[in-house]
């Protein structure tokens, strides 16, 4: 019985310390830019930094202060990128920067080695927060976590995850991958 309790703890600290460090990397960290090509930027410069868009399509509504991309659209933000078939993004006048962007179909949203992949991905600028719906999925390496919706803090260097099916959410963490990972994130 012990030696069974022995593994069973073992795992579980394995489990939760491999799992809290997953969550810490996968897309939490405040961009310093790949292999310091771009210099570190404070939590509140992040939200401000300009967003390159482009698309094979453009649609402006000045009345309504938004914009559509349809077409391989690919958004840039400091070391942020994010894919999609459809954007739309919204200006706030008050503030003169883009106050939210939603993407749809084929999201995904890559920094540095990781990505995250949903149906649908809401990126609030100002707030430099991204919510993924629709089955979504963060990658790092080996690294596999899963639910129906993931909202990431950027600025907070957190996650939240809540899960889909039965509400569950699934996590595959490779504990010498994390070892390694965090290795040459170190160097």
């Amino acid at each position: 019985m012990s030696g069974q309790a022995g593994r069973s703890g073992a795992f579980a600290r394995i489990a939760a310390e491999g799992a809290a460090f997953l969550l810490l990397l996968l897309f939490l960290a405040v961009p310093a830019g790949a292999a310091g090509e771009q210099k570190a930027l404070r939590p509140d410069e992040l939200g401000r930094q300009p967003i390159e868009i482009t698309a094979d399509r453009l649609s402006a509504d000045s009345a309504r202060e938004s914009v559509s991309f349809e077409g391989n659209v690919v958004a840039n933000q400091a070391d942020v990128t994010l894919h999609a078939d459809r954007l739309f993004a919204e200006y706030s006048r008050p503030v003169r920067a883009i106050e939210k962007i939603t993407a749809e179909g084929n999201v995904r949203v890559i920094q540095g080695a990781k990505e995250a992949r949903a149906a649908r991905a809401i990126f609030y600028n100002l707030e430099q927060r991204i919510v993924l719906t629709g089955g979504a999925d963060l990658v790092q390496g080996e690294n596999v976590l899963k639910g129906d919706t993931v909202t990431i803090y950027l600025r907070e260097n957190r996650s939240v995850v809540t899960g889909g099916e039965g509400g569950r959410v699934r996590a595959v963490i490779h504990p010498q991958g994390l070892l390694e990972t965090r290795e040459k994130e170190s160097r």
